[in-house]
């Protein structure tokens, strides 16, 4: 059984990953509508990751005999200037997860539950691999810079990503 503090800690990243979830449709949104439906794609399976994500938490409390916890989600930003600026802002919103991810990790380990601290390596392992694609998109905006037929074909290679839910349903 997950202690009452890792219960409500976890319950808290679920409303997080939710809330990411937003986030990155909210982006999505702004991209479409700036006429980069590759970006607007790669957000929204984004938002399909997170939304994963909450709900693999979700079903760990169940699985470990607590009852999680929901509060009210937050309003994301639904306005962006540029391309740029979103991924700036998934770079930042990313390292905050990754925050709080290690946070999660750590209070399991100070309450000796180590079936929870394995569980937290898998999203510790993710956030690496988040911050750095995410990183790697940006210093692709740098080197294309205000060339339009270069955004377009970056928009082409994001319009490739496809969700693959990481946590299939168990048989």
């Amino acid at each position: 059984m997950l202690s009452e503090k890792l219960t409500n800690a976890l319950s808290d990243q679920v409303n997080a990953e939710y809330y990411s979830a937003y986030l990155y449709l909210a982006m999505s949104a702004a991209a479409d509508k700036m006429g980069l439906k590759g970006t607007a794609n790669w957000l929204f399976v984004q938002a399909q990751e997170e939304t994963a994500h909450g709900t693999h938490m979700y079903e760990y409390i169940l699985e470990r005999g607590a009852v999680p916890a929901f509060a009210a989600i937050e309003q994301p930003p639904a306005s962006f200037d540029n391309v740029n600026a979103i991924f700036e802002k998934v770079l930042s919103h990313e390292q905050t997860v990754t925050h709080r991810i290690n946070a999660l990790a750590t209070l399991a380990m100070q309450e000796s539950d180590h079936a929870c601290y394995q569980f937290m390596m898998w999203y510790v392992d993710e956030q690496v691999e988040e911050e750095s694609g995410v990183t790697e998109i940006l210093d692709k905006l740098k080197l294309i810079g205000e060339n339009n037929g270069m955004l377009l074909a970056l928009d082409n290679e994001l319009a490739a990503r496809v969700f693959v839910n990481p946590f299939p349903a168990k048989a």
